[in-house]
């Protein structure tokens, strides 16, 4: 039996890969660096957002530390402006699952796979998005990086994913599958030793920087993640 037949735990990041992002994220950092004094239209808010692109996948917070070169209580400020920005986002704009993407979980879900949803937003972000999508009874797990096994460590390092493994009872990490946007999603998956670590081509990063990143598998969206380690559903041939 090969790896993909014995997954148990499936890993899916939210924004860009099960929940639509569109330019929402976006806009929150680009408010959020602007309340600390990056304004829009200037070299500075450019090459900041040009990194905000870069680094997509991460806990905001480290982020903001890069940015601003360590300066913690800017970078505090940042994050807080992002949180507060992303709510207001999501009030105007509401939130939107990729198209399979709940399919996709009730699939996993009836074939016995534990599911987590993993992400880079605060814990507070987190729930507010499950509370809206009503996602609570889909999944298994929902990680923060403030939830993690290290103290607050998001990707790429591997501790959201071996935090699942820990929690969902796998007896193998090779028994787990990650799905994500970012290439950050990709390191984070391989360093935690998955079996399968998809990309998919609905969020912030294209299939060149995906699979230089070390993704197994690079899909068009969430929709066909199941496919590659679930039976294929039955199919009703017309009479």
């Amino acid at each position: 039996m090969n790896g993909a037949e014995r997954i148990t735990i499936a890993c899916l990041d939210l924004a860009g890969t099960t929940l639509v992002d569109g330019d929402a994220v976006e806009t929150a950092f680009a408010e959020a660096i602007a309340t600390v004094g990056v304004v829009p239209g200037t070299g500075a808010h450019a090459r900041a957002m040009s990194r905000v692109r870069e680094s997509r996948g991460r806990q905001k917070i480290d982020i903001f530390r890069a940015l601003f070169d360590g300066d913690e209580a800017r970078a505090q400020a940042a994050n807080l402006s992002f949180v507060r920005s992303y709510d207001l986002v999501v009030d105007r704009r509401g939130l939107t699952p990729v198209p399979g993407a709940e399919s996709a979980l009730e699939r996993l879900g009836r074939a016995g796979v534990r599911i987590c949803l993993t992400t880079g937003f605060s814990r507070r972000t987190l729930g507010r998005i499950l509370d809206a999508l009503d996602w609570w009874t889909r999944v298994d797990l929902a990680l923060s990086p403030e939830d993690g096994i290290g103290v607050g460590r998001g990707r790429p390092y591997p501790d959201l994913i071996l935090t699942a493994a820990l929690r969902l009872g796998a007896d193998d990490v090779r028994h787990i599958a990650v799905c994500g946007d970012t290439e950050n999603d990709i390191l984070s998956g391989r360093r935690a030793g998955a079996s399968i670590v998809a990309g998919v081509l609905t969020g912030a990063h294209d299939q060149d920087r995906l699979r230089d990143a070390g993704a197994t598998h690079i899909l068009g969206s969430v929709k066909e993640f199941p496919d590659l380690f679930l039976p294929l559903p039955a199919t009703t041939d017309s009479p």
